[in-house]
């Protein structure tokens, strides 16, 4: 019988522990001695080890060795945490991740690069400082790990309950208590009350389980390690026994009656009806009244009410969903959305005052269900940020200098569309902060600075926005000298003046560089304009701040979410149009006579406010003629305030987006459409590439003037 093994299970969990141990190396190469940190590398290592040969990744297995090996000397205070050894390190978590993409169907993993790795690892071994240096991987045998303390080992028993269907993902839970043998000494009880009749069994499930009692150094979290594969595939119950309410200091040893339901064999229930008899003849002999049996009895029954609320209580469980099924969820919501709105439009026209109830009543659920919706989306940005610390650390080292990075709120929540989508930007904003921004240590020095450069990495809500920092301490943007790059490179003509903000926004131009030479890192003039691309197609702005010699902060303004968003909906003779409500300030009306006084000039006085505005009549060419009174929707743009002007005002509209087709991948100043609840459709505008198409426009014009 041939069972296909899903591998998907441990693939999955690797690369989140192959994660954790990034973040680890990195704590613990600031803090070498913090025995935790040593304790949680090597963990992850064991886990990683013991998870891969289960599931047939041997040659993941025996790389991992080599360095769970090294960890566990360096745990045990045989050989001390160097820069060398959180270097190789690395390099090997880097060969774990290639080789299990390799298995998944990528790039072979490099061979020669692993062999080195190893090699390096040997040498730091005091006993191995040559022999075997070079040796290839396959061919070393496998130690049994070691788990060694100068603390008394404690006893711990595991309830092991696989799964039924436990072997349809291909896991043999015999290699799991050989983990578990790994880690101390065991006594195994076989559980074979659900074992069937011989005629009965099916080859294909799994009717026995196990209980494990383990004398050991490590804690209950090493445990759970060797678990943490198969968790959803089985019941898993680990009590630490050698506890002071388990073992009490008095002589006195457990009633057989108290241990059977202290371990759950046993209902308290059960045990009152075994008890009663008990009590009836405490009764008739004298020695208790029947009150003081009962209220033993029901003593008894309290305690165990309280101890099963508290286990109800703390049974919280997450479950592994695929992002496709969540973006599928996203989509169906959306078209309820829609619907809903259809229902209270016709409810509103048709007068009814029942459907309009209905209406009222789905309206409400339809809005939790979208909330809740939303909310599964959403996760915290940290992860993305402590992707960065190795960024830093090693192109730091590149460019030799020395610089920290400070992540600032990580609990920040983001639409995972969002976060997918923002890696690659923040990348090269850190990337242009080390190389650009923070300068040599020695010129740090001789300006007064501390030679250790910092760049920080935060992020904060701002309404229905976030807005992510990437502030460094370095030299800062000299103006001029942008100005004068742009110059030379026609971007700007000599006699051009410019503000020093808008000389900042010149390091987005395509091809705009001011690095004096070609690196690794920089120097090509790309990079920044692919930054200003991808954040705009998020419905997002970039904004930049600068202090010659001490600093330069980049500010990404970012959407919560890109599925749904609340617009405000306006008409033009009979097209509808959303604008983003977030981006909307106030809405105020244009007479003609506010036209006479302005001779034709496109601004307004609002309160002694002169707003420049944009007709969306004239823009997209609508047919008509404008009614006497028109609305301005007055919006920021770019920390700018302008004006849309528009025939009418509908209102607030929450706007499900659809994305246009490929006929409309041209039309860059609508973010999408959005279906109304008639079944029409609106075209939601982006304000900021509209405003700048149009100052692109009219400084055109001038230009052929």
């Amino acid at each position: 019988m041939n069972v296909e093994i899903d591998t998907s299970a441990f693939t999955e969990e690797a690369y989140e522990l192959l994660s954790e141990l990034e973040d680890s190396l990195l704590e613990l190469e600031a803090s070498p001695q913090d025995q935790d940190l040593i304790g949680r590398v090597f963990r992850a290592m064991h886990t990683i080890k013991g998870s891969g040969a289960m599931f047939g990744f041997d040659a993941v297995a025996e790389f991992t060795h080599e360095v769970e090996t090294v960890f566990d000397m360096a745990r045990n205070g045989t050989i001390p945490v160097t820069k060398q050894l959180i270097d190789l390190t690395l390099a090997a978590r880097d060969q774990i991740r290639a080789m299990l993409d390799a298995a998944a169907g990528g790039e072979p993993a490099d061979q020669a690069n692993a062999n080195r790795i190893i090699a390096g690892l040997r040498s730091l071994s005091p006993n191995n400082k040559t022999a075997n240096a070079a040796a290839p991987v396959a061919t070393q045998e496998k130690p049994q790990a070691q788990a060694t303390s100068v603390d008394d080992p404690h006893i711990f028993r595991i309830r092991f309950l696989p799964h039924e269907d436990i072997f349809a993902s291909g896991t043999n839970p015999l290699l799991l208590l050989n983990e578990l043998r790994d880690l101390g000494e065991c006594r195994v009880v076989t559980i074979t009350d659900k074992l069937p009749d011989f005629f009965d069994l099916n080859p294909e499930t799994c009717y026995t389980g196990w209980e494990i009692f383990l004398t050991t150094h490590v804690g209950e979290n090493a445990i759970r390690d060797v678990f943490i594969f198969v968790e959803d595939a089985c019941d898993i119950n680990i009590r630490l026994l050698d506890r002071e309410d388990v073992i009490p200091d008095h002589e006195e040893t457990k009633k057989i009656g108290q241990i059977l339901v202290e371990r759950g064999d046993l209902s308290h229930k059960d045990l009152e009806k075994a008890l009663l008899p008990l009590g009836d003849r405490l009764v008739q002999a004298g020695a208790v009244s029947p009150d003081r049996v009962r209220a033993a009895l029901t003593e008894q029954q309290v305690i165990q009410e309280k101890t099963d609320k508290k286990k109800t209580a703390e049974a919280t469980t997450s479950v592994r969903v695929p992002s496709d099924k969540l973006d599928g969820l996203v989509d169906l919501v959306g078209e309820l959305v829609t619907m809903q709105a259809r229902l209270n439009q016709t409810a509103n026209t048709l007068g009814d005052h029942t459907l309009q109830l209905i209406a009222e009543e789905v309206e409400r659920l339809t809005a939790e269900l979208r909330d809740n919706t939303m909310s599964i989306r959403m996760l915290t940005i940290d992860t993305t940020f402590n992707k960065f610390k190795r960024l830093v650390r090693d192109l730091s080292t590149e460019l030799g200098k020395e610089i920290d990075l400070v992540t600032l709120g990580g609990e920040t929540e983001l639409d995972k569309t969002v976060i997918d989508q923002l890696n690659d930007p923040l990348v090269h904003i850190i990337r242009n902060s080390i190389d650009h921004g923070v300068e040599s240590p020695e010129v740090r020095k001789a300006s007064g600075k501390n030679p250790v450069g910092k760049i920080t990495l935060s992020a904060i809500h701002s309404g229905a926005s976030v807005l992510i920092r990437v502030a460094d301490d370095g030299a800062g943007l000299d103006p001029k000298k942008l100005i004068k790059k742009a110059v030379e490179k026609g971007i700007l003509s000599p006699d051009e003046e410019l503000s020093d903000k808008e000389a900042y926004q010149l390091i987005f131009g395509a091809g705009f560089s001011t690095a004096e030479k070609i690196t690794n890192v920089s120097g090509r003039g790309v990079g920044m304009d692919v930054v200003r691309r991808s954040i705009e197609s998020l419905r997002g702005s970039i904004d930049v701040s600068s202090t010659l010699g001490k600093g330069t902060t980049i500010t990404l303004k970012l959407p919560l979410t890109l599925a749904i968003i609340e617009g405000l909906l306006v008409m033009v003779e009979k097209e509808y149009f959303v604008l983003p409500l977030a981006a909307v300030e106030e809405c105020v009306e244009l007479s003609r006579e506010d036209v006479t006084k302005t001779h034709g000039r496109h601004v307004i006085n609002v309160r002694g406010d002169i707003i420049p505005y944009i007709r969306i009549r004239d823009r997209f060419l609508v047919e008509g003629n404008p009614p006497d009174i028109e609305q301005i929707v007055i919006s920021e743009v770019d920390e700018k305030r302008i004006g849309f002007v528009v025939d009418k005002v509908v209102g607030q509209h929450q706007t499900v987006i659809k994305t246009l087709g490929k006929n409309f991948q041209h039309s860059e100043e609508f973010s999408g459409a959005t279906i109304l609840g008639n079944g029409g459709v609106a075209l939601i505008l982006d304000l900021t590439k509209m405003v700048r198409y149009v100052e692109e426009d009219e400084n055109t014009e001038l230009d052929s003037q």
